[in-house]
């Protein structure tokens, strides 16, 4: 008989109309470099007007000619990967290695403890063999509530996994499943029946957590509750580990008699005298107590907000993992962040074209950032083994054995590696484990483990892998953005940057790829620029532009059609709204002009060491008006802020140059008409478009009365500023 035909468990397909964007490209970098040569070839001379504002402008357009070229890399090469699920079975149905499932909360407070445990249990319901799949959750508060929500849930899976195993339910969080379905799917009696025990444990716990305690009666029910004393805080409490239900125990069954995955609750110890290194320290005492248990040698880690919305995504990121020809070099499996809450025009914006178009385009160079959730890992890789082209890594998998030890003599043992000095004068947030010190310890861990060699993949099914909760208002989006620039920008300082780190064990692409992320906040320097002088200028009368009828204006006409055009394309290709594409361009300003300015302050206060490391986690719980108003797409202003100031008196700044303009020209007829359009056309479009694109601003500064409007005590700060500036530019 003839061998087998290799089929591969995965094919990679390189993306349409490559030449085509290639040649546009091509094109628009030309005009840019039009750009360069008319700034430098027309400086004013000195004493001349304007010429310190033109030689502003000549440096904003650099630097925004260098970005949009980092900006290339990740759109010159995507590449687009399928899976095949049905071969990776064919061949190794009884095979499959056995896969540790982490899940990470920190504060009952903003990350509800029922919201917790349906992640929870929509990954204990993978399709996928219950005796090789293991869930941990970590909780940093180490509270009683998430405890107590955590073994209502173990109580509730019994009934729960043979129930959407029977019917193939989709998706396999209780909450989200049952919001999804229609009042004439919920007339079956075992439907009904279901949904009373789900809603039965949702009360338990919901009772609990408005109680801010567990009560006496629920504590007598189990023993696990004596590990937390009277004097346990979030932020000082000793290390519990309660293994709620082990596999391979026999009486670890459904309903059906069918085996559990196992289910472990971890609060590593946290002391005031010891840092505990935030997300990447309670995922390093996850690695270490997992390989004490069950030790798969694949890892998955999801935030508690990010629930399982396809059942096969195992089996689908095994497909990178098991293939005998490709997947020997593949370090991390990385599927999309996706969001259940977003509006139908996403008011304050999305990832949708980083993971429909960028991580591609990475993917195409090496693999996408590790983005700390959602993300299938090698175990090996993440104690830091470097890759090696000879050796193969076997991951498949027998199901457990049976250990000597019971199971409270192994709870005890294995709080050890999550006490608070388990890691002094070790490895482990340097070689070994997620990387310390950094906002984005996940970018950061990822970049180091493809410097050892190893690549990644970025997989987008068809369905969703996991959806999340965004946040529902600006103040959680410029915040969160803060951290996630700040943190990227940290890496290009550090001693992991890109630039001398990654080159030469990078592929240039990716190199450029990652610069792309670690230059997002210094953007906030030309972009401030750019939406404060042209319009101070304008307002003064002078010119930074090429006149309409000069040839030099064609450039400019060009790349501003061309980029504006692609982006919108891009965006609609991405499956975005028009409306929603528009939110995207104010976003995208206000990150720029306040999340970007204190991320570089606080690098720079870091770099000087007068700043430490913070991590603030979004809160997933919103109030009934503020979600009210999110749902109807009106923008949250809130509380007064740094950032919110900032913002507010740009768009003034704006409104009043542009008032003041047309004060000149209708009203005192200063400017003639035509010779102001033919002057300075570009300059009035400039700050038409940064009024407009700040209506809902303008709107909650004068009109709104409802609570998400701006602080009248910002308004005031603004519109004074605003207002003494334009006044001094204008007539001094």
């Amino acid at each position: 008989m003839g061998e087998l035909k290799y089929e591969p468990l995965f094919e990679t397909k390189k993306a349409k109309g490559r030449i085509i964007y290639r040649l546009f490209a091509t094109s628009l970098f030309c005009g840019i470099l039009l750009i360069w040569i008319y700034r430098l070839c027309n400086i004013p001379n000195p004493g001349e007007n304007g010429r310190y504002g033109w030689i502003g402008m000549l440096g904003a357009e650099l630097w925004f000619g260098f970005y949009w070229f980092l900006t290339q890399s990740l759109r010159w090469n995507r590449v687009y990967r399928q899976a095949f699920r049905d071969r990776l079975l064919q061949r190794y149905e009884n095979e499959l290695p056995r896969v540790d499932v982490f899940v990470c909360t920190a504060d009952p407070a903003i990350e509800p403890p029922i919201m917790v445990i349906n992640t929870v249990l929509s990954v204990m319901a993978y399709n996928y063999p219950p005796e090789k799949l293991s869930v941990y959750l970590s909780d940093d508060a180490g509270s009683e509530l998430t405890f107590y929500a955590l073994l209502e849930a173990s109580r509730f899976a019994k009934h729960w996994l043979p129930y959407c195993k029977k019917f193939n339910v989709e998706p396999r969080s209780p909450a989200a499943y049952f919001a999804s379905l229609s009042v004439s799917d919920q007339s079956d009696a075992e439907f009904s029946e279901i949904k009373r025990l789900y809603e039965d444990m949702a009360n338990k716990i919901d009772a609990a957590c408005k109680a801010g305690r567990v009560s006496d009666q629920a504590k007598l029910e189990y023993k696990g509750f004596s590990k937390w004393s009277s004097y346990s805080s979030k932020k000082n409490h000793a290390a519990i580990l309660q293994i709620l239900i082990d596999s391979r125990d026999e009486g670890a069954k459904d309903i059906d008699g069918v085996k559990l995955p196992t289910l472990v609750y971890v609060a590593r110890e946290k002391r005031p005298q010891h840092f505990h290194n935030f997300k990447a320290g309670a995922m390093n005492a996850l690695i270490r107590v997992s390989s004490e248990i069950s030790n798969g040698p694949v890892i998955l880690n999801v935030d508690c907000d990010m629930y399982s919305n396809n059942s096969n995504s195992i089996q689908d990121a095994l497909c990178f993992f098991m293939d005998e020809e490709k997947s020997h070099e593949i370090a991390f499996v990385q599927f999309p962040q996706s969001f259940e809450n977003t509006t139908k025009n996403e008011i304050y914006g999305s990832l949708r074209v980083i993971d429909k178009v960028e991580f591609h385009g990475a993917d195409g160079y090496g693999g996408p950032l590790y983005t700390g959730t959602g993300c299938f890992h090698r175990r090996d890789t993440l104690y830091g083994r470097q890759f090696s082209k000879g050796a193969r890594i076997d991951l498949k998998s027998s199901c457990p054995e049976k250990r000597e030890e019971n199971t409270h003599e192994l709870e005890e043992r294995l709080e050890r590696l999550a006490s608070s000095t388990y890691e002094q004068n070790t490895q482990w947030g340097n070689e070994i484990g997620l990387k310390y010190r950094c906002p984005v310890e996940d970018v950061l861990t990822g970049l180091t483990i493809k410097c050892k060699g190893w690549k990644s993949v970025f997989y987008r099914p068809k369905r969703e892998a996991f959806l999340g909760v965004t946040a529902t208002t600006l103040d959680q989006i410029l915040v969160q953005h803060k951290r996630w620039s700040e943190g990227d920008l940290n890496i290009l300082f550090s001693k992991y940057s890109p630039v001398w780190y990654g080159l030469g064990k990078l592929n240039p692409g990716l190199v450029l790829g990652y610069l792309n992320y670690c230059f997002w906040s210094p953007n906030c320097f030309a972009t401030l620029y750019y939406s404060i002088v042209p319009s101070l200028y304008l307002l003064r009368g002078i010119s930074l532009f090429p006149q309409v009828s000069s040839k030099w204006f064609l450039p400019f006409a060009y790349v501003i059609i061309a980029e504006l055009t692609y982006t919108f394309a891009e965006f609609l290709w991405s499956g975005g709204t028009v409306l929603g594409w528009w939110n995207e361009q104010r976003i995208w300003l206000y990150k720029r002009t306040s999340s970007y300015i204190f991320a570089v302050l606080d690098t720079m206060l870091k770099l000087f060491g007068s700043s430490n490391t913070t991590f603030i986690v979004t809160p997933k719980v919103t109030d009934e008006d503020v979600l009210l108003r999110y749902k109807q797409e009106a923008m949250e202003f809130g509380s007064a802020s740094p950032m919110l100031t900032i913002l507010s008196t740009l768009a003034m700044l704006n409104l009043f140059c542009l008032m003041g303009l047309v004060k000149k020209l209708i009203l005192t007829r200063e400017l003639g008409l035509k010779y102001v359009f033919e002057t300075m056309a570009l300059q009035i479009l400039l700050c038409g478009v940064l009024v407009f694109v700040n209506l809902p601003l303008y709107n909650a500064v004068f009109f709104r009365k409802d609570k998400g409007k701006i602080p009248s005590s910002t308004a005031v700060q603004s519109v004074v500023f605003s207002l003494s500036v334009c006044t001094c530019i204008a007539y001094l």
